[in-house]
């Protein structure tokens, strides 16, 4: 006997939601979900009649399934939003180039103005190049890094009012895991917040926050969306890699242990006489920054010193390099000095 739609419309279900576990039919799931994007969107004010939102398309299924969500909502609740597309090339060969032709189609289905920034030119080093330098251990420092601040770089420049990211529930229970993993308090409470504000940077805003990453698939599956599916060739060694594999775990003995554990994000609290980091503007680059000078700035300094390693771990660490570094420079202009002098 065929299993009915729950949500009573007569319809045959063709799917078990992974979120609630209802057995809905395609329409009445396209529906709940586009519905709960928009709750999400209105329930936190994520957006204000007139802005204009740069929505950070990598060509991959969250973005993609991001900007067709935001258009369609935007045209049927009247938001008053001008949408436009921001893509990052970080410069990885036979991965990014690729993505970006999925994000050129985005661009012509949706028709949705579309600003591409390169490494290249924001940084003068492309991810290729870095990991060449770097190697395949903690490569994903830099492109993540560099990616955050080249996001707030191509807002700037496109002068919007807000970014939208492609983050799920599935993302931020892992960065949740991360932090916690990595005992950085900083970001533990931060990371599950669904807009972060800062005093000069343009607002962030996390639309998917609830969205679990198998509806996300399905969603684009039933309306035939185009994504690029690809995985990063360097993902393999990264350490949200641990985090996604350990959550998997997790989640086949408690289904609902991806919102579980954003909303223990969501609660966590610090006492008053824990000193938290306040997050500023970099006095190199002006932009965003919880630390003087800024991780972007300290690890392209590391880069162009030749020193690609400055800025992984502890700041007292690359504190200690730079200190060897113009010592041996000192040593070399001394030895230098005494050769002409003969």
């Amino acid at each position: 006997m065929p299993v009915l739609c729950k949500t009573g419309c007569g319809q045959k279900a063709s799917i078990k939601r992974p979120k609630t576990a209802d057995p809905l039919c395609r329409d009445c799931f396209l529906t709940a979900f586009e519905a709960e994007v928009h709750h999400t969107i209105t329930e936190n004010a994520l957006f204000s009649p007139g802005q204009t939102v740069a929505i950070a398309a990598s060509g991959g299924k969250d973005s993609t399934v991001l900007a067709y969500v935001m258009k369609a909502l935007n045209e049927r609740h009247a938001y008053g939003l001008k949408l436009v597309l921001l893509s990052i090339d970080e410069g990885i060969t036979g991965y990014r180039d690729d993505s970006l032709e999925t994000v050129k189609r985005n661009r012509d289905d949706y028709e949705m103005p579309l600003k591409i920034l390169s490494y290249e030119e924001l940084y003068g080093w492309t991810m290729d190049r870095i990991v060449g330098e770097i190697g395949r251990s903690n490569n994903c420092t830099f492109c993540g890094v560099f990616r955050r601040q080249a996001l707030d770089r191509g807002a700037k420049l496109l002068g919007v009012d807000c970014i939208a990211t492609g983050h799920n529930a599935d993302d931020i229970a892992e960065t949740v895991l991360m932090n916690i993993l990595r005992g950085d308090t900083a970001r533990l409470r931060r990371c599950t917040d669904v807009k972060t504000i800062g005093d000069d940077s343009i607002p962030r805003v996390k639309p998917l926050k609830y969205a679990y990453e198998k509806e996300i698939v399905m969603y684009a599956h039933f309306r035939r969306l185009v994504y690029f599916s690809t995985e990063c060739i360097f993902a393999p060694n990264a350490y949200r890699g641990h985090a996604r594999a350990f959550l998997k775990d997790l989640e086949r003995i408690r289904p609902s242990v991806i919102v579980d554990i954003i909303h223990s994000g969501e609660q966590l609290a610090f006492r008053d006489a824990v000193k938290m980091p306040k997050r500023g503007t970099c006095e190199r680059c002006g932009f965003v920054s919880s630390q003087q000078p800024c991780k972007a700035c300290v690890l392209l300094e590391g880069l162009n010193k030749g020193l690609p390693k400055l800025g992984i771990g502890k700041k007292s660490k690359g504190v200690r390099m730079m200190a060897e570094h113009e010592k041996l420079l000192v040593s070399r202009l001394n030895a230098h000095s005494v050769k002409n002098d003969f």
